[in-house]
């Protein structure tokens, strides 16, 4: 993949200090159920963005509730805030990526990854600023934590540039963008709308993360206390978003519409990240083991965290395929 560096005399910075603590009410479930009587609500925590299409899309299209499940999605501003949601009890699953859940599983150990929903090596990509056209010129870049910061350094590394002699100065995605126009950065690492945006400012795209060898995985999250209790209910909902994620596949301008009518996201925009995402629901594997294993090192030697998950206990190899396929 590429060589870990570790940054000298630079702090634990946001990614640490977002992590919370494993709240007294995680993982519970509305007690009364929904007003319909169909059963205990169950809180999805997401980002707004195209690669939650089939999340946005299954409520749409009510395929929760033709499946007698009450779900209802609570959008967050993405990265560390869904699983933080189901620590602190105001979701019940949470949709993350591999990068972002791992970090989030050692402040609390009783999160789970139970499956795959999505991935990709092409949804993220590498905006440069106008007049830099070649890495070699790149002295600043912004990033957002988990996998912007891992696949930051990736490609500073493919490129032969050691991380450490380049200022990477972490942002919200929101802001990244405007610091390119500014000349605060001279490149960054994200998804739309932020690639466009980039654009829009001056900037050019330079290429996707998977040119430098960098996926990512999307995990359904849930915390353990819940799971134990709910684990029907669990691999009921994962059904219907694996079969969201088939009609994604089969039908992205529907996809769009429904993150437009759900997110207020662009049609067009949407559908065109959508087709660079891979909308494959499956169990984890012990190949995601190994890749798990190379992030948290590559977090540990950034002083990111402090020890490694186990696991063998947060990561549940073969769940979907027992309980949502």
């Amino acid at each position: 993949m590429f060589r870990l560096h570790r940054r000298r005399g630079r702090p634990a910075v946001a990614l640490l200090a977002l992590l919370l603590a494993t709240a007294c009410g995680a993982g519970t479930t509305d007690s009364a159920g929904s007003a319909g009587g169909t059963g205990p609500s169950v809180r999805i925590a997401l980002g707004v963005d195209a690669a939650y299409a089939p999340l946005y899309l299954a409520v749409e299209n009510d395929m929760f509730k033709k499946a007698g499940l009450d779900v209802q999605l609570t959008k967050v501003e993405g990265g560390p805030a869904a699983a933080q949601a189901v620590t602190a009890g105001t979701a019940q699953i949470s949709v993350n990526a591999d990068s972002t859940a791992l970090p989030q599983m050692v402040s609390n150990p009783r999160l789970r990854a139970l499956g795959v929903f999505q991935s990709s090596g092409r949804y993220l990509k590498v905006v440069l600023r106008k007049g830099i056209t070649s890495p070699s010129q790149i002295r600043t870049m912004g990033s957002i934590q988990g996998i912007g910061l891992y696949a930051t350094h990736a490609y500073l590394d493919h490129h032969g540039i050691d991380p450490d002699s380049v200022k990477i100065q972490q942002s919200s995605p929101q802001e990244i963008p405007s610091m390119l126009q500014r000349g605060d950065i001279d490149g960054y690492i994200l998804f739309d709308p932020w690639v466009t945006k980039g654009v829009e400012a001056g900037g050019h795209i330079a290429g996707s993360i998977g040119d430098f060898g960098v996926t990512y995985q999307q995990w359904l999250l849930a915390d353990d206390k819940w799971l134990k209790e709910n684990e029907n209910l669990a691999g009921k909902v994962f059904k219907v978003v694996a079969e969201a994620d088939r009609l994604v596949t089969k039908d992205p301008h529907a996809a769009a519409l429904a993150a437009h009518e759900q997110a207020q996201l662009p049609v067009d925009r949407t559908e065109k990240g959508v087709g660079e995402i891979s909308f494959t629901p499956r169990s984890l594997t012990s190949a995601d083991v190994t890749t798990s294993r190379r992030i948290v090192d590559f977090l540990l030697a950034q002083k990111l965290i402090k020890n490694a998950p186990d696991y063998d206990t947060v990561l549940l190899r073969g769940w979907y395929d027992r309980h949502a396929k």
